[in-house]
């Protein structure tokens, strides 16, 4: 099951199979403590993420991140010291009917209260960018997101990408783009002012989050686009596949590329950009 959630594919468990939702809550704060619950309070805390008077959108796709991101976000309302508000925004894309009801009834189970929200990007990511939608469909989910946070008077919007994500996305950009750029716990949008973006899964491992789904016996969704569907070979699949071959041979690799991230020497680098004006290395022989 974990290579196949980790191919982007469903995890398909029996709704008879689910956890009650008592011991799938309890198991967030005691079971799996160390390598969920405390990873999440750790990124709150190292970056600020959650702070007093926030209001937060948490962004529910449907897939495993995204439901546990919302589990842990009512926990910490329950738990936590911080007064802070929160909503759980949800947009139906395109789906198939189907789909759009395991999503529903997933968050139902969990008692997940969402504000749900069409738009047709998944039409019209394929209209206009036929051969690769899927970075499109990312761009017009993301605004969508932000429109819907907005509108209910959100400063952050919650998005549940974890520690995986963060060093495919640095790998991506090293490999395939030529740049050295990676996925940052926060960020403040540039076309919704006063809305920021947060990552609190950002310390999680994807292992531990399959893990978790799949103990819960909840059902989560994959994109489910029916549109990536027919399109061959995603880099993103490609570099995870090259991070867990470069495991084989260089330890703890992972932790590697990640804290390369946090020890950038600009005195060591060619090139550098800040505030979008390009910097090079020739500037201090000049």
């Amino acid at each position: 099951m974990s290579d196949l959630a980790g191919k982007g594919c469903e995890i398909i468990v029996p709704f008879e199979e689910r956890q009650p939702l008592k011991d799938i809550e309890r198991s967030i704060i005691k079971r799996y403590r160390k390598h969920i619950w405390s990873k999440f309070i750790k990124a709150i805390r190292d970056y600020k993420l959650v702070e007093e008077g926030d209001k937060i959108a948490v962004a529910i796709s449907g897939g495993k991140d995204s439901l546990l991101m919302a589990k842990m976000f009512q926990e910490l309302k329950r738990h936590g010291q911080v007064n802070f508000e929160v909503e759980f925004i949800a947009m139906d894309p395109g789906y198939h009917k189907d789909i759009r009801q395991l999503l529903i009834d997933n968050c139902e189970y969990l008692q997940i209260p969402i504000h749900l929200f069409d738009s047709r990007i998944f039409e019209i990511a394929d209209e206009i960018a036929k051969d690769y939608p899927c970075y499109m469909c990312a761009r017009m989910r993301r605004g969508a997101l932000y429109s819907k946070a907005e509108e209910l008077g959100c400063n952050k919007l919650a998005l549940g990408h974890h520690y995986d994500d963060v060093i495919e996305t640095t790998m991506l950009n090293l490999l395939c783009a030529g740049n050295f750029k990676t996925m940052l716990p926060k960020l403040n949008s540039t076309n919704f002012d006063g809305i920021q973006i947060i990552r609190p899964l950002y310390y999680i491992r994807e292992e531990h989050i399959i893990r978790f789904i799949q103990n819960s016996g909840i059902w989560p969704l994959n994109c489910a686009c029916m549109v990536a569907a027919k399109k061959t070979g995603n880099k993103r699949y490609e570099i995870k596949d090259l991070i867990k071959s470069l495991g084989e041979n260089f330890k703890d690799v992972e932790k590697s590329i990640f804290k390369a991230a946090e020890n950038v020497n600009i005195d060591s680098v060619l090139g550098w950009q800040i505030d979008g004006k390009k910097h090079s290395f020739m500037e201090n022989y000049e």
